[in-house]
């Protein structure tokens, strides 16, 4: 028993030897009631400290040796602490309190991890007890031999000291917490208690009568039936370990087991002694943790860590052991002499297939507006019901399926044929997903999307094979869903570029990666510079110079189109400025005004208006040298509170363009309420005045555009311009300004003084 005293925290001694004697204090407390001893407390008390010394040491020993502690319990034997009390009590406050005051001197530089300790501390408990067990059954043999030479004299007295002798034994052995089991060298088990009885289902004929070497279990460790040889070789003293037995009804007891040899005074092997400490429920909560885990608590499919483990051991490469190959290499020769006494020798056993794997990543279409309309508890029905579906469809051995989160699952295949098997699996798995699912008396049919990867093993890492599937799932879903894809190298590698430009976006702007060139605007009447258009560029450290195409949508997508928008003003205005200013001293014929596009998501930015007027103010560039350029299809269908900030631009004095002019199949009679001041023809409408002669349809539909435009007293850019002719046919069909590579390709800002010092000239 433990003693119900326990030390205030508070008041423990710091030092090592002061902690020593507070565990001998409380030691002594606990059993000095058990004792039959003649010793005072205090006297007990400076018995037990060197004994308390030695389970310190061997705690803290380098080399773990449990040796000391058995001296240890035949010591306590020794001092008369013979009572049934005594051992357990002391294995009590070992087991509470050896750890607590002497953890720190076992381990001053910190070495030792709690759990080494505690394990120390049960192999010393073991030792102690079998110490204790083998002195007291030494001391009652000792006392019988005592009575048997006095018999003659007193043989009544000696028979009741070995009754109380044995009754002590009998007591100690009968109330240990813990089962104990005595066997002979040959295993025979000889004694059990009845704690170990009731932890083989309580029939003591089944444990009495049978061998050690009868309760091999399937899951015992390698080494375990090693150590037992040991042992009984008296290689070994004791050994500790984790085993399970089969109980009589089949159940399995876990167990953590020591053994220990009991030898005679001579030191010769005798007995085995067993102690069992029952941790069957501490094994089956292990296993439910782990289970619990590794499953999603919402499905019950396996989650990502499971899914993890198992893609990572598919995907690890087949390595034949130097066992394997010598095996294969006898079989190989076994054959190859079997045959060589025929005629014609067999086929060559043929190589195994190669280890390979198919992997399917379903991502559910609209699954938000489930939750959204109906809640996360109807969507969570769903994801159930979806789950069962995806079960029924990786049945086979190899397949399985898993939840990743979310709307989020992913189906594994594995073996030889998956070129075939996971396209299969795919189509199942849309299959079972078309049936309609009732949820609160509404029927609703699910779609998924699938990117599927297969490959063979060893060749991609677990991450590797998931993104790639997480790129084709989105390649499927932006096909329109409820379809499958494969896996593609090169379209893989641009979805990483555009991720990786996407994450890069924020700092190059910090890093001034961006810069700025200018195509000029000339006027078709007679060839002279009338602007330019601001054409932002990326100086990439890794891709180099791109487009706009490249990343404008991508800033649009991530928002920064925003911060880079009003930089791309900021730079062309005090452009714009510097042009006016040597205009003004001379040295610059043109241009004085400048075009900035516009994206759609800056158009929805409140701060449209602000930003404007506070650069062109603080730049001091009047707002009718200022175009801004906004696409047709930004506009279609937009409202007055969409229009409010253009408006107020435009009576401002800043013109708007209407870029791509043509392309977004605009009602023509909606140019009266848009306020714009020019309309930017699209290329696609003058391509065909490019060659002779021109296409009559192209001119005739240019033609009407630009009466239309002026009669509404708006302005024709046309961009795109690339020959003398298309020129010259835009210019009779009464263009105002144009744009292209027959005039100039977009460079850097001394490119215009060239070309506007030409026209002055």
């Amino acid at each position: 028993m433990v003693p119900a005293e326990v030390p205030d925290a508070e008041a423990e001694p710091d030092g090592l030897e002061d902690r020593l004697r507070r565990f001998v204090t409380i030691w002594s407390r606990a059993i000095f009631p058990a004792t039959a001893t003649s010793l005072t407390r205090p006297e007990f008390e400076q018995h037990l400290l060197p004994l308390a010394r030695s389970l310190r040491d061997a705690l803290h020993d380098r080399i773990f040796d449990a040796t000391p502690a058995h001296g240890v319990g035949a010591a306590l034997v020794g001092a008369h602490c013979t009572d049934p009390d005594a051992l357990a009590r002391s294995l009590g406050v070992v087991d509470a309190y050896l750890v607590l005051y002497c953890g720190e001197a076992a381990d001053p530089a910190g070495e030792l991890a709690a759990d080494e300790l505690r394990a120390r501390c049960a192999r010393l408990q073991a030792t102690f007890a079998a110490g204790f067990a083998q002195a007291l059954r030494e001391r009652t043999l000792a006392e019988q031999e005592a009575i048997a030479r006095s018999a003659l004299a007193a043989r009544g007295a000696a028979e009741d000291a070995l009754h109380a002798t044995e009754a002590r034994f009998r007591a100690v052995f009968e109330g240990a917490a813990i089962g104990i089991g005595i066997a002979d060298l040959d295993g025979r088990v000889l004694e059990v208690n009845d704690t170990l009885t009731r932890m083989f289902g309580g029939l003591e004929h089944h444990v009495r009568s049978r061998n050690v070497s009868e309760w091999v279990h399937p899951d015992d460790a390698p080494q375990v039936w090693g150590m037992y040889k040991e042992l009984i070789r008296g290689e070994r003293d004791n050994f500790r370990t984790e085993k399970p037995f089969f109980r009589n009804d089949g159940t399995v007891l876990w167990t953590n087991l020591t053994v220990s040899l009991l030898r005679d005074v001579d030191g010769v092997p005798q007995y085995q002694l067993a102690l069992l400490e029952d941790t069957t429920e501490r094994r089956l909560l292990t296993l439910r943790l782990r289970y619990e885990a590794t499953h999603d608590a919402l499905t019950g499919l396996p989650n990502r860590t499971l899914f993890f483990e198992r893609l990572e051991k598919a995907l690890a490469p087949a390595r034949e052991t130097p066992k394997d190959a010598a095996k294969g290499a006898a079989k190989d020769g076994a054959k190859d002499e079997a045959n060589s006494g025929t005629k014609e020798a067999g086929p060559a056993s043929a190589p195994r297939p190669a280890a390979r794997f198919g992997l399917c990543y379903l991502d559910l279409d609209g699954f938000k507006a489930i939750n959204d309309s109906l809640g996360h508890s109807a969507g969570d029905r769903m994801l159930v019901e979806v789950a069962d579906r995806l079960q029924s469809c990786a049945t086979a051995p190899g397949e399985m399926v898993a939840r990743l989160g979310g709307d989020e699952f992913v189906a594994l295949t594995t073996g030889p044929d998956t070129q075939r098997e996971v396209g299969e699996l795919a189509a199942r798995i849309l299959g079972a997903l078309a049936t309609p699912i009732s949820l609160d008396g509404r029927e609703f049919t699910v779609r998924g999307s699938i990117g599927i990867v297969e490959g063979k093993a060893g060749e991609s890492t677990a991450a590797e094979v998931l993104r790639s599937a997480d790129i084709t799932m989105y390649r499927a879903k932006s096909a329109g869903g409820n379809r499958f894809e494969h896996a593609d190298a090169e379209a893989d590698a641009r979805a990483i570029t555009r991720h990786g430009l996407t994450t890069s976006l924020p700092t190059a702007l910090e890093r001034g990666e961006f810069f700025i060139e200018y195509q000029p605007l000339v006027h078709l009447a007679d060839g002279t510079v009338h602007g330019a258009e601001a054409l932002v560029r990326w100086s990439h450290p890794t891709h180099g110079v791109l487009g706009p195409d490249r990343f404008i949508p991508l800033a649009e997508h991530t928002g920064l189109i925003v911060p880079l928008g009003r930089w791309v003003l900021e730079q062309s205005v005090l452009q714009a400025r510097a042009w006016q200013e040597e205009l003004a001293a001379g040295t610059f014929a043109g241009p004085v005004r400048i075009n900035v596009n516009l994206s759609p998501a800056q158009l929805h930015h409140p701060g449209l208006v602000a930003d404007t007027v506070e650069v062109l103010e603080r730049i001091g560039l009047p707002p009718g040298s200022l175009c801004l350029e906004v696409t047709e299809s930004a506009l279609i269908g937009a409202d007055e509170d969409l229009l409010k900030p253009l408006r107020q631009l435009a009576e401002m004095g800043v013109d708007i363009a209407l870029d791509d002019f043509g392309t977004g199949y605009s009602n023509l009679a909606n140019l009266r309420r848009l306020p714009v001041s020019v309309l930017k023809l699209d290329r696609s409408f003058t391509q065909g005045m490019q060659q002779h002669p021109a296409d009559p349809v192209d001119l005739k539909i240019v033609e009407g555009i630009v009466s239309l435009a002026h009669g509404l007293e708006l302005g024709v850019t046309v961009e795109g311009v690339e020959t003398g002719a298309q020129a010259e046919h835009l210019r009779r069909l009464g263009c105002d300004t144009a744009q292209g590579w027959y005039y100039a390709r977009p460079g850097p800002p001394e490119m215009l003084h060239t070309l506007s010092m030409a026209d002055a000239v």
